[in-house]
């Protein structure tokens, strides 16, 4: 099948039976980040089981959540998948609390490259996902913030999305979620919701994180989460904070400040239903005359 054609007729895209019959129950995790690695996982692992007792059935973590982040910090804290302590300690979580676990991002050593990656673990504590930052951050804004990923890392080549309780989830990580067309393609494999672990800082956080949240969503009639590391204003990077969920409608229907907290909210999937059939865009695209594509014909990494 053409992606031209998925629009009209993609089973995926058009008539997922999850979309008309409930949600799921997701904690946002907006956790204080140090420089020592073991009392960040713990702080993870605790917020896990917090989320659980709360009924959450997935949980999502913050980018960076187990190192500063930072170019020189990836080095000294990147681990690699899965056998690293903070992914070893990811899977016994998720296994122990029985919840899926969208692992935030951890710094990847794979060989001599270095990779900014999301890892997911299912309800047993078995990775199903992993989804390496496609777009590094390398930005200056003249008296405002100069950084430069790329001097460190390298960039992921996969769109990623998983499956979990018959909800189809895309993952993207902090800067992807300025590429609206990442965020189709992952749409058109059929997410109901996209997760992105990240970390705005201070000058494009007011500006950007919320509005970028809500246009996916309009745009793209899904559910979007936003999932931030607490501010901390003693911190060389200072995280925006502001950890979010963003509706179909374009609605934020939950959000926090700055500080420490876990959101837990239902992703109502009846929306997604409800929006896509009162203004049916996807049947409306005019693909004869523009169209995205994925090259990489693969869901994840």
């Amino acid at each position: 099948m053409s992606v031209s054609s998925i629009d009209a007729a993609h089973p995926r895209f058009l008539s997922k039976p999850i979309l008309i019959t409930g949600g799921l129950k997701v904690a946002l995790v907006q956790l204080a980040v140090g420089p020592d690695k073991g009392k960040n996982i713990a702080a993870a692992v605790k917020e896990i089981h917090k989320a659980k007792e709360r009924g959450a059935q997935l949980v999502a973590l913050p980018e960076c959540f187990n190192s500063p982040y930072g170019t020189k910090y990836f080095n000294e804290y990147a681990e690699q998948v899965p056998t690293g302590e903070t992914f070893r300690a990811l899977s016994k979580a998720a296994a122990d609390a029985s919840v899926c676990v969208v692992g935030g991002t951890v710094p990847e050593r794979c060989g001599n490259q270095l990779f900014n990656t999301c890892t997911v673990w299912n309800s047993n504590g078995d990775l199903i996902a992993q989804h390496r930052k496609m777009h590094l951050f390398d930005i200056d804004i003249p008296g405002k913030i100069t950084f430069k990923e790329s001097e460190v890392l390298s960039a992921g080549n996969k769109v990623t999305t998983f499956d979990y309780c018959g909800v189809t989830i895309g993952i993207g990580i902090c800067y992807d979620l300025r590429f609206y067309e990442m965020a189709t393609v992952m749409a058109r494999k059929g997410c109901s919701l996209l997760i992105y672990p990240g970390a705005f800082n201070m000058t494009t956080g007011p500006r950007h994180w919320e509005l970028m949240g809500r246009a996916r969503a309009n745009d793209l009639q899904l559910w979007v989460a936003l999932v931030s590391p607490a501010r901390d204003t003693t911190a060389e990077y200072v995280a925006w904070g502001h950890t979010m969920l963003v509706d179909p409608w374009g609605k934020v229907v939950a959000s926090l400040e700055d500080k420490p907290d876990t959101l837990v909210e239902c992703v109502d999937l009846n929306t997604v239903a409800e929006v896509r059939s009162q203004i049916p865009i996807r049947s409306q695209r005019r693909t004869d005359i523009y169209d995205t594509v994925d090259k990489t014909n693969e869901c994840s990494n």
